[in-house]
């Protein structure tokens, strides 16, 4: 079952939709709900990239661009990040600066704060 936004008022309603079914939290959803709110968030996000233009202009193509741009989105600052992942201030940096090769650690912290998919970060690295 494909589902696509046709029109503004089909994605505002599909977006309350979107928003009920969070609401109950994940716990209480059956799998059909799960299924359901899955491919109702792939097509927002079509509809606002395509549509609505919310698509970025420039994919971030490293770890550096993809960091900064989650931090920005998180209002975060690197110092707050690397003490979130449990890192050395210098160490992030040396990182984001490209002085050192992101490690394990790293890329698990990130994962976990900042919420990247671990698929592109294994596609970036």
């Amino acid at each position: 079952m494909k589902i696509e936004i046709k029109s503004k008022k089909e994605y505002h309603e599909m977006m309350v939709e979107i928003y009920n079914l969070m609401n109950k939290g994940e716990s209480k959803l059956t799998k059909l709900d799960s299924t359901k709110l899955s491919k109702m968030a792939i097509a927002a996000e079509l509809y606002e990239d395509n549509v609505l233009g919310l698509k970025p202009l420039k994919q971030p193509k490293t770890i550096t661009e993809l960091v900064e741009l989650k931090l920005f989105e998180h209002k975060m600052t690197q110092a707050r990040l690397a003490e979130e992942i449990g890192l050395a201030k210098s160490k992030v940096s040396e990182i984001l600066n490209g002085k050192r090769k992101a490690d394990i650690p790293f890329l698990k912290g990130i994962h976990k704060v900042l919420n990247i998919d671990a698929g592109l970060l294994l596609e970036i690295v």
